[in-house]
């Protein structure tokens, strides 16, 4: 097998793996200073409210739900690379066998590593924006009865 491939395989899912968790605490932090500076008086709909709130959301989701799938595929790949590499060599040595397939588990727990934190901080953001949500219709409903 091509020795680029060999080589390759780890920095790729790694690499990978390890921007999406960049990107991941990118949008924690960016959604965590947003609902800690927002201005509920300054939204005149729920609807306004909840698309502003919701920005960003879906893609820390992605990320959270993605990246054990991406971890799999370096598993895999790895695997098959430590297969085809044993089989051009001719050597059936179990030590071969098993340091190499224990290399290529660690894209799955590097996967894993990146979406649990991930989906974590969703649902955490996610209750913080409902939370908004509810403190802005109690405002709105003060409003009201201070109207009549």
């Amino acid at each position: 097998m091509n020795d680029w491939v060999i080589n390759s395989v780890d920095y790729i899912f790694i690499g990978s793996l390890g921007l999406l968790s960049v990107i991941a605490l990118w949008l924690v932090l960016e959604r965590y200073f947003f609902y800690r500076n927002v201005d509920l008086n300054s939204f005149s709909h729920k609807e306004e409210l909840e698309i502003a709130l919701g920005e960003n959301l879906t893609m820390l989701a992605s990320i959270g739900s993605n990246a054990p799938f991406i971890g799999l595929l370096g598993t895999v790949v790895g695997i098959m690379v430590t297969f085809v590499t044993i089989g051009q060599s001719g050597l059936v040595e179990t030590k071969e066998i098993m340091v190499g397939l224990a290399l290529a588990l660690k894209t799955t727990a590097g996967g894993i590593l990146v979406a649990i934190p991930a989906i974590w901080f969703y649902n955490l953001l996610i209750r913080r924006a409902e939370i908004l949500t509810a403190k802005w219709e109690i405002l709105q409903k003060r409003k009201e009865s201070e109207k009549e």
